[in-house]
C-alpha cells in the first residue's frame, strides 16, 4: 500500500469505497464511512441471510431500500442483457449508480463475486463479509484493501487486516500477520454466549411466529420450520417448532421464508430486557470496527503512513 506520500500532498476528495458485505457489521462500517462524507457502493448476494435484519442493509436485496441510523441503501438492479460470466461487460448501468451517490444514498449491488470492482476502479475495497475465510478479495482490487475479522494476510491478500473478535484487541489494525482465529462462540453479553444464538433444529422454510423486538421467556415458541412454504397456512402441515433458548428480547432473526440447512444460524436473543432500541441500532463492535476502518482510510486518504 502506497501510504508515505508526502504530507503536502493535496488530499483527494470523495473517495470512492466499495464494501464487499452489508449485514450487520458492515452496515456499521458503511453508516460510519458515508457519515464521514465518502461515496461508498455496497456489494452483496443475491439470497443473503442476516440475522440482525433492522440494522443490515442487505435487506435492500428484498425490499429495494434499506435505512439504518439516518443512511438509506438502495438496490440498483443488474441490466437484464449483461453477461454476468464476463468482468468486461457493462452489467450495470453506471449512470443508475452515479444517481444514487448524488442523491446521498448508499448504491447496493447484487454481486457476490464483486465483479463490479474492476469496472468502478474504487479507492479503497473493505472485504466485510465476515465468512472465516476470503471469498475472493485481492490486495490488487484498490490502492487501499482492507480484510475485517479472520481469513485475510496483511500485506498478502490484503493491505490492512481488523480485528473482529471481541475483547482487547478488538478493532486493532493489523499490518502484518492475521486476526484471531474464529473461535465459534458467540461474545458474552450479560453471562451468556452461545445459549443466546438459536441454530436451526431442521432443514426446512422459517415461518416466523414472532418478530425483532418482541419479549419472549425461556421455551416460548418463536417461528417453526416447514419443509416448503405453501405449508405455511395449513394448520395440518407439519413443522418442527423454534424455541427461544434464553428470555430476553429477540435482536435478531432470519427472514421470513428463508431456506436454511440444519444448523444454521437463525436467530439472537439479548438477555438484557430493557435494551429494546439495541435492536433497531448498529452495535458496539459494529461502531468499533467501523471506526478502524475509518481511521486507516482516512490514514490513506492524506498520504499518512501511520501503522
Amino acid at each position: 500500500m502506497s501510504m508515505n506520500q508526502s504530507n503536502n500532498q493535496i488530499i483527494k476528495k470523495n473517495l470512492l469505497i466499495i464494501c464487499r458485505g452489508a449485514g450487520d457489521l458492515a452496515t456499521g462500517i458503511i453508516n460510519r464511512l458515508h457519515r464521514a462524507g465518502h461515496r461508498v457502493i455496497a456489494l452483496e448476494t443475491d439470497y443473503p441471510a442476516a440475522i440482525r435484519r433492522q440494522v443490515s442493509f442487505c435487506e435492500a436485496v428484498y425490499d429495494g431500500s434499506a435505512a439504518v441510523e439516518g443512511v438509506t441503501a438502495r438496490l440498483v438492479p443488474a441490466l437484464t442483457d449483461a453477461e454476468p460470466a464476463h468482468i468486461t461487460s457493462e452489467k450495470w448501468d453506471r449512470s443508475a449508480i452515479e444517481a444514487v451517490l448524488e442523491a446521498g444514498e448508499v448504491p447496493l449491488l447484487i454481486d457476490s463475486k464483486g465483479e463490479s470492482i474492476a469496472l468502478l476502479k474504487p479507492d479503497v475495497v473493505v472485504d466485510a463479509i465476515i465468512a472465516k475465510k476470503n471469498l475472493g478479495t485481492t490486495i490488487n482490487m484498490a490502492p487501499l484493501v482492507i480484510g475485517v475479522g479472520p481469513g485475510f494476510t496483511a500485506g498478502q491478500d490484503v493491505h490492512l487486516v481488523i480485528e473482529s473478535m471481541r475483547g482487547h484487541n478488538l478493532a486493532r489494525i493489523i499490518t502484518d500477520g492475521m486476526a484471531q482465529p474464529n473461535t465459534g462462540v458467540p461474545g458474552n453479553i450479560a453471562g451468556f454466549t452461545s445459549e443466546r444464538v438459536i441454530h436451526a433444529p431442521a432443514a426446512g422454510y422459517i415461518h416466523d411466529v414472532r418478530k425483532i423486538g418482541d419479549i419472549v421467556q425461556k421455551g416460548d415458541e418463536i417461528a417453526r420450520i416447514y419443509s416448503d412454504k405453501g405449508s405455511f397456512d395449513n394448520e395440518l402441515s407439519e413443522y418442527v417448532p423454534v424455541n427461544a433458548t434464553i428470555t430476553g428480547i429477540i435482536r435478531g432473526l432470519i427472514r421470513e421464508g428463508y431456506y436454511f440447512r440444519e444448523g444454521f444460524k437463525i436467530a439472537d436473543i439479548d438477555p438484557r430486557e430493557s435494551e429494546l432500541t439495541n435492536c433497531f441500532t448498529i452495535s458496539d463492535k459494529a461502531r468499533s470496527i467501523a471506526g478502524s476502518v475509518l481511521e486507516a482510510v482516512s490514514a490513506f486518504e492524506h498520504g499518512v503512513k501511520s501503522y
